[in-house]
């Protein structure tokens, strides 16, 4: 029997509306809904072929357990009772801290996954928890905290109506917008030029976006610092500041803005590559746009001044009237104000410190980069078991071969996935998760929660088919494992009580009784809608297409909404300011006179090349280190991993295409073929990151060539920035040569 269902892509905050054919229970197709209230008809290859991504012969079926002559197959209660025991006396040896967390991107794109993991932790009474945000976002979190009271208040481009949106270190078109959910951002930068608007890129690389912008501007990697306080200075020197909303509602400007005016355009223009006139028509067309906003992703998150970089941008937004205007960057809710819950009850801001370094945490999650150093340092507090959840950090974290040998040395590590990724083969059990086709489910956190969406609607989905082998959702799992560890979720031997009694009642009167072994997800899903003051799931599953809300409302965060202690926007935290003064003492930037001269042009800006500079790339048809193993996505050769370098560069090293050579940063390197890519800025090299699977059990990518970039990558306290906890992944130095026996 042929049907067709309706449901939302949760592989990106995209969160697209799609349409799924079925006949007889099977996925035959799946097609953009395009009667979607915001999506309206968009979708990317990975949402349009994830059954097919899904349906890997390497899918995980039952639990897998590693035994002296490998891995086996094992039911789930040998699985629990296993991981119960080994946990239950590495807490009472060495403590509830002994045990440790890992939760990465995909736990982020449904609802229960997180609340039940951390849950599960709280039960446990262990504080370690750490996080992928760590090695991409952790840094706005931080920002957030200190200048708006709450990490999760991050502003977003109000892209619907902007007239100028200047885009720095990001690539909507291939990676969607981050923090924000655009589906579709061709259109959504087509309408933004379509209504006179402009839309500019601050970017390394001529990307994809810059392409689709029409504007576009190289920028040197890792000075994005520099460009950011250049643009305040010039704004300041050319009278471009709100004077009466700071007074009103901001603080500490003053001492920021004596700081900023030392770094004038042609004092950095050397250092960044942007010269001084360029850079003083971008703010002067950012100044006179009625709604103008400054926007940054990974490439200025993952630098090695990435926190300072982001807390720059929104003094920016903020002191020029942009924050909380139509036009500018926004601060919106959910369906409640979740930032006035979390400050009331001290949710993710929490004082704890790190065992190694000292390192306060950022979101509720200790740094990545500290998590080998913890696992390998003996003494009260060592990591000795690990749960990944959602993540794959052997691939995605620095310094990965390191971790590998903390790895090997836990008593216990368990993962939650879909396929055995390298961090698994590394492991001690697998669990198999459903995938997001396999589970009803809401909008994640973001959106639900913070409304981070361009244009605001709520949206519910049934399970589309049902989960193949023994393969249970998240949020079940942990709940087993509570109850297998002897501690109840949160703590709470009355929450574990009703939980497992739900799960048992659905046996016998719930709509998935032949599923009776998982949790009443639908449930669940309605109660937390029935506490946000929404309908029912029920009721939401019925709109197909979703169901718009209000749309945000300009002028609604500041002096309501902020949740510092005195409701005031602090644009000069002290922990940043001492930061940059330091910096500036130890003539951190290299600034001198010689800088100063003007630079006709963006192609007269490039900088001689004496250290390559290296960032990432990503095509999209990846996402991550998990969507490799699919052989239609690596078919076409931009969609593989080599490493990328200007044709000008080549030829000036005398690489010819396609040859191997060795990217090396320090002692440590990797290989790859070398790809012309004149897009782009000579003097810096990319290299995608996510590949280099030999480790793994995938049957497609482990064949599918490609190195670990993040081996390049250092760990430890010295290379973690104390603020935010984020390792720098991108604008390092690297040398290039042949490789060995070439």
């Amino acid at each position: 029997m042929k049907t067709t269902k309706h449901t939302f892509c949760r592989i990106c905050e995209s969160l697209c509306g799609l349409q799924v054919e079925l006949e007889d229970n099977v996925i035959m197709r799946i097609r953009p809904d395009a009667e979607h209230v915001a999506t309206h008809g968009f979708a990317c290859p990975k949402g349009l072929l994830q059954h097919e991504l899904f349906a890997s012969p390497d899918r995980l079926l039952k639990p897998r357990r590693r035994f002296a002559d490998g891995w086996q197959d094992v039911d789930w209660d040998d699985a629990l009772a296993g991981i119960g025991q080994q946990v239950r006396d590495i807490v009472a040896e060495s403590g509830p801290d002994a045990v440790a967390m890992y939760v990465g991107t995909a736990a982020g794109f449904g609802v229960l996954h997180p609340v039940f993991a951390q849950g599960f932790m709280t039960g446990l009474g262990s504080n370690n928890m750490y996080a992928s945000a760590t090695q991409d976002c952790a840094n706005k979190f931080a920002v957030a905290e200190r200048m708006y009271g709450f990490p999760f208040t991050v502003p977003f481009p109000d892209v619907e109506r902007t007239q100028c949106l200047i885009i720095v270190g990001a690539n909507p078109m291939v990676s969607k917008w981050s923090f924000l959910q655009v589906p579709n951002p061709r259109r959504a930068i087509n309408n933004i030029k379509r209504r006179g608007g402009r839309v500019i890129v601050v970017d390394p690389r001529r990307t994809e976006t810059a392409k689709a912008a029409g504007e576009h501007m190289f920028i040197a990697p890792g000075t994005d610092l520099l460009f950011y306080l250049s643009f305040l200075c010039e704004l300041i020197r050319s009278d471009g500041l709100d004077e009466a909303l700071i007074a009103q509602h901001m603080t500490g400007f003053a001492a920021l803005k004596s700081l900023a005016l030392q770094f004038p355009a042609a004092l950095t223009a050397a250092k960044t590559g942007i010269p001084a006139n360029t850079l003083q028509a971008l703010v002067q067309t950012y100044q006179q746009s009625q709604g103008a906003t400054l926007y940054c992703s990974t490439g200025v998150n993952m630098s090695a001044h990435g926190t300072l970089a982001y807390w720059i941008q929104e003094v920016i937004n903020a002191v020029s009237g942009n924050l909380d205007k139509a036009g500018g960057s926004l601060v919106s809710k959910g369906i409640i104000d979740f930032a006035r819950f979390g400050r009331k009850h001290n949710l993710l801001i929490k004082e704890d410190r790190s065992r190694i370094g000292g390192f306060r945490k950022t979101n509720d999650a200790f740094p990545g980069g500290i998590l080998a150093d913890e696992i390998l340092t003996p003494g009260q507090g060592k990591i000795r078991a690990l749960f990944v959840t959602g993540g794959n950090p052997l691939m995605t974290m620095a310094d990965a071969e390191r971790l590998k040998q903390a790895f090997g040395e836990l008593d216990l590590l368990v993962t939650l996935d879909i396929q055995p990724s390298e961090t698994a083969q590394a492991g001690h059990y697998m669990l198999p998760c459903t995938t997001p086709l396999e589970r009803p489910d809401l909008p994640f956190i973001f959106p639900l929660m913070l409304g981070l969406q361009a244009r605001p609607y709520l949206q519910a989905t049934e399970r589309i088919i049902e989960p193949p082998g023994e393969a249970r959702d998240e949020a079940t799992i942990y709940l087993d494992l509570a109850a297998a560890c002897g501690k109840p979720l949160f703590g709470s031997r009355v929450f574990q009580g009703v939980m497992q009694l739900s799960k048992y009642l659905q046996r016998w009167f719930g709509r998935d009784r032949q599923n009776y072994r998982a949790l009443p997800q639908r449930g669940l899903l309605s109660a937390l809608l029935r506490v946000c003051g929404q309908s029912s799931f029920a009721r939401l599953v019925k709109s197909v297409h979703g169901v718009l809300r209000p749309d945000h409302e300009a002028g609604s965060f500041l002096g309501a909404r902020v949740y510092t202690r005195d409701g005031k926007v602090h644009l000069a935290p002290e922990v940043f300011v001492e930061r940059l003064s330091k910096l500036m003492a130890e003539d951190h930037f290299q600034l001198s006179a010689s800088s100063q001269g003007e630079i006709a042009s963006s192609d007269e800006a490039m900088p001689p090349v004496e250290d390559y500079r290296l960032i990432t790339r990503r095509s999209v048809t990846t996402h991550n280190s998990w969507t490799h193993n699919y052989a239609p996505f690596l078919e076409r050769e931009e969609h593989r991993n080599f490493v990328y370098m200007h044709s000008e560069d080549m030829a000036r090293e005398g690489f010819a295409e396609t040859e191997v050579v060795r990217v090396s940063s320090g002692e440590r390197w990797i290989e790859l073929e070398v790809r012309a890519l004149d897009d782009l800025m000579p003097g810096v090299v990319a290299v995608p990151h996510g590949w280099g699977h030999e480790g793994s059990g995938l049957s497609v990518a482990r064949s599918a060539g490609g190195a670990n970039v993040n081996i390049l990558h250092p760990s430890g306290r010295a290379h973690v920035d104390d603020i935010s906890g984020m390792s720098t992944l991108t604008g390092v130095p690297v040398s290039l040569t042949r490789a060995a026996g070439v």
